[in-house]
């Protein structure tokens, strides 16, 4: 008699962003499975599945962001690595990491001589434990999928700024600004799925020196147009906030940012209230906490794109038809 197996699909979050993993589940009509998180008294994580994961193939979700007075990027990454190594040995059939924020992902070249490449040095130690599957968003340089043996799943929330920006601004007077020229692919992919012109801002940043940089012209049309400054994350704002205020300099009527992980790291919740963007837009790759928030700001859901990804990786169907009719 044959035997048929039924497969079975298990969701598990780490400690950094839960809430997402909650309302990635509801998408799906599922719950996020028991996980027993603890740390030792001299800081070491420990993980222990509370229900059987044999035979599943189980998604483990884990931001790699910090939480203020608490568990560090760091940290996370560690605890999600040890959640991957307890699944493993307790026989998951196909373990997937989703990482919404991928950590170290700017440390991805040797921009001067003895520099580490952070993140291929993440990748190997996601490899090291067994993963059989990473997802992510919006990774700083798509290089990155290279640092994997493994299938990487590069998801992108591009159209759901791109739906925000087309509800909210003009068709006739909006360009798509990059604030760097590493950003200029991104703002050409924004652009041509709005229809819209470009511009590039000419940034020089110190090379011996983190979060500095100083932006010093820009190349395109931009006086009297509304201007969205496109990044793939806001650190610590300096550079869309000094790019905000030479683009008004310059003659722009309305500035909005437009940025997938909203870091937000030291003084960018200062920095963003007092420049001249008018909206900041980001989705909730990251955690916010109330004290980062402000009016400018509005955040749009990834849950619905990441809980797609899930089931067409669980199903085993194209997970790129997700964006099917948005060009990406």
């Amino acid at each position: 008699m044959e035997v048929v197996t039924k497969k079975r699909m298990m969701i598990f979050s780490g400690s950094s962003y839960p809430e997402l993993a909650d309302e990635v589940a509801d998408h799906l009509g599922m719950r996020v499975g028991d996980v027993k998180l603890s740390q030792f008294a001299n800081g070491e994580l420990y993980a222990r599945f509370s229900e059987s994961v044999r035979g599943a193939d189980v998604f483990v979700m884990q931001s790699h962001s910090s939480i203020p007075g608490g568990m560090s990027l760091n940290d996370f990454v560690i605890e999600q690595l040890i959640m991957l190594d307890a699944l493993k040995r307790a026989s998951a059939k196909r373990t997937v990491a989703v990482i919404p924020f991928y950590g170290y992902s700017r440390s991805d070249k040797k921009a001067q001589s003895r520099e580490a490449i952070a993140a291929r040095m993440i990748a190997d130690m996601y490899e090291s434990v067994g993963v059989d599957r990473i997802m992510s968003v919006d990774l700083h340089t798509g290089q990155i999928q290279g640092f994997f043996h493994d299938p990487f799943d590069h998801l992108t929330a591009l159209p759901l700024l791109k739906h925000w920006i087309e509800e909210n601004t003009s068709a006739d007077d909006r360009v798509i600004v990059s604030p760097d020229a590493g950003r200029v692919r991104l703002t050409e992919k924004f652009a041509g799925h709005l229809g819209a012109d470009i511009a590039i801002l000419h940034k020089r940043r110190d090379p011996t020196k983190h979060n500095v940089s100083e932006t010093l012209d820009v190349i395109g049309e931009v006086d009297g147009r509304t201007v969205i400054l496109v990044d793939d994350m806001i650190d610590t704002a300096g550079t869309i906030c000094g790019a905000a205020e030479l683009l008004v300099q310059r003659g722009a009527r309305r500035v909005i940012a437009c940025a997938t992980h909203p870091l937000f790291s030291g003084p960018a919740v200062q920095r963003l209230a007092d420049s001249p963007i008018e909206t900041v837009v980001v989705t909730n790759t990251i955690p916010i906490p109330a004290e980062r928030r402000s009016d400018k700001l509005v955040v749009l859901s990834i849950a619905p794109i990441l809980a797609s990804a899930l089931r067409a990786v669980f199903e085993d169907e194209s997970v790129s038809e997700i964006f099917q009719g948005e060009n990406v």
